[in-house]
């Protein structure tokens, strides 16, 4: 079998926020791009956490009904993060969302962010190439 690396199939341009964004905008972001998370970065550019679409779950029935957006992503985001390097065999990446819920891993490249591997892009090459 030819190995297939996370970076050949990690999205290079994940949506990004910050820790004092407001929760509605992103929110509108993660609706906006389509996908499953945000990443959240610090100022000096390093992984601070993510926010999840179940993340943005209780701000958004909050705001259904109150009909008022409240709070910044820090009062959502997971802190812990379980991160996937550009370098690891897709098998492995396979492996590891096998271990854990999430559906989505921010990839690092030599300790740097360099895109977000999706579990349904994972699932879609294995299913091509088995």
């Amino acid at each position: 079998m030819t190995q297939y690396l996370v970076r050949s199939i990690a999205r290079p341009d994940p949506v990004t926020v910050s820790r004092d964004t407001p929760i509605r905008n992103a929110v509108a972001q993660i609706i906006d791009a389509r996908t499953p998370a945000a990443l959240v970065i610090r100022d000096d550019g390093k992984l601070a956490g993510i926010l999840t679409q179940k993340d943005c779950f209780r701000p958004a029935l909050h705001a259904s009904y109150h009909q008022e957006w409240a709070g910044s992503v820090a009062d959502f985001m997971s802190e812990a993060v379980v991160t996937v390097e550009a370098g690891y065999d897709v098998v492995r990446a396979a492996e590891m969302f096998l271990e854990h819920p999430h559906r989505v891993f921010p990839v690092l490249e030599e300790g740097r962010l360099a895109g977000i591997l999706l579990r349904s892009d994972v699932l879609e090459l294995l299913s091509r190439i088995g």
